[in-house]
Order: C-alpha cells, then sequence, then structure tokens
C-alpha cells in the first residue's frame, strides 16, 4: 500500500508540473508557486518508494 501513495504522489507531480507549464504564459508567480509544489510532490513519492532513504 505505500508504494501505492509513493506512485500517486509521482503521477500528482506530473500534473501539476503539466498546469505549470501551461500556466507559465500566464502568471509566472501562480506557475511558480505550482511548479514548487509538482516538486514536493515528486520527491514526497520519491521518498515515500524508498529511492533516498
Amino acid at each position: 500500500m505505500s508504494a501505492l501513495w509513493g506512485v500517486l504522489l509521482v503521477a500528482l507531480g506530473g500534473l501539476l508540473a503539466g498546469g505549470t507549464a501551461a500556466l507559465w504564459r500566464v502568471n509566472k508567480v501562480l506557475a511558480a508557486g505550482l511548479g514548487a509544489c509538482a516538486l514536493l510532490a515528486v520527491v514526497a513519492g520519491a521518498l515515500r518508494l524508498g529511492y533516498f532513504g
């Protein structure tokens, strides 16, 4: 079950990264915040999967 959460967090990070790319032309500040959230989700997913621990 723990691996499922890791995969879901990485997938969420991918969706957020896509939103960041789409939003970049409209509002760079909001896109930067969304990009930070994407990075946080991917790192949390990778930690949950045990890549850095």
